[in-house]
């Protein structure tokens, strides 16, 4: 008899939901605002010398919330500097969303936004199809490679897009997160219909010494609130059970043990520290630098 689980991303309204209540409930974007204001200068601190025109890709935009941030470090380190940012993003409400942010923001006069509503490997073909490679100087993918078929493709064709002083920044979850434990004992039983793939910052390694490149890691410290996925019924609760399988209806579809033996292994060390009464899922982060 066929699973009843279906992929979350087949439901893009309910991914959101889910996704929004996971950056509610977690400390994943005020840990990589923490990395922006300490570490991203010195990432971005030689990319645009000597240049008038800053040139920056943004894979994965989601909603610009990150990008925006990014954009201003770079304003602060080039000021003046004309900043032609240009966002792939595959989703219109993103999108819209991210439209909205620019247009309430107030610092923005020397950046050109360019929106380019297709996945990183529709934007490779439609540049290969017209015999395009446009240069760039800072190119950032954060939380996005989960989502593209070939990892080492999509980052090796990236790469080739870098000026000589440029940067690839890559964010993922980290290696030694509960999203590691979780996915590489539970993975092969989500259905992840080829609409995601479980990748972390622990896999990159081996990947890029492979193909010869030079790199720094970063770790973020970052946790989850998962403290409602074991209140039976709880709505939150399973929107984040829906986000932390990629499942739609997780707790409703899933098979009873498959269920029961996911949440022991939740609320286990190699998964969630107990803090307070509450249940905090380890959701560190990886940060890779990549050189030209």
């Amino acid at each position: 008899m066929a699973s009843p689980m279906r992929s979350l991303l087949t439901d893009p309204d309910r991914y959101l939901q889910s996704f929004r209540l996971f950056l509610e409930k977690s400390t994943e974007h005020q840990s990589m605002q923490e990395f922006m204001e300490r570490q991203l200068p010195g990432v971005i601190a030689s990319i645009g010398n000597g240049k008038s025109t800053i040139n920056v890709l943004s894979v994965g935009g989601g909603a610009g919330e990150m990008d925006l941030l990014i954009l201003s470090k770079v304003q602060a380190r080039y000021p003046g500097v004309t900043i032609n940012n240009d966002v792939i993003e595959p989703s219109a409400d993103q999108i819209s969303k991210y439209k909205e942010r620019v247009a309430q923001a107030s610092n923005l006069g020397n950046v050109n936004f360019t929106w380019h509503k297709e996945t990183a490997y529709e934007y490779e073909s439609r540049m290969n199809a017209a015999k395009k490679s446009k240069k760039w100087d800072f190119i950032h993918m954060i939380q996005m490679l989960y989502y593209v078929k070939d990892i080492p493709a999509t980052i090796r064709y990236f790469h080739s897009l870098l000026e000589s002083q440029a940067k690839l920044l890559i964010i993922l979850v980290s290696g030694n997160s509960g999203w590691e434990t979780l996915w590489k004992k539970y993975g092969s039983s989500f259905p992840l219909n080829d609409l995601c793939s479980y990748v972390s910052s622990g896999d990159l390694p081996s990947l890029l010494d492979s193909a010869g490149l030079k790199y720094q890691l970063y770790e973020l410290p970052s946790h989850m609130d998962i403290t409602s996925c074991f209140i039976e019924g709880d709505k939150d609760g399973e929107l984040l059970l829906d986000f932390l399988t990629e499942t739609r209806e997780f707790a409703k579809t899933a098979p009873p043990e498959l269920k029961q033996e996911l949440l022991e292994e939740l609320r286990k060390p190699g998964c969630s520290e107990n803090r307070d009464g509450k249940v905090l899922f380890n959701n560190n982060l990886g940060v890779i630098v990549i050189e030209p």
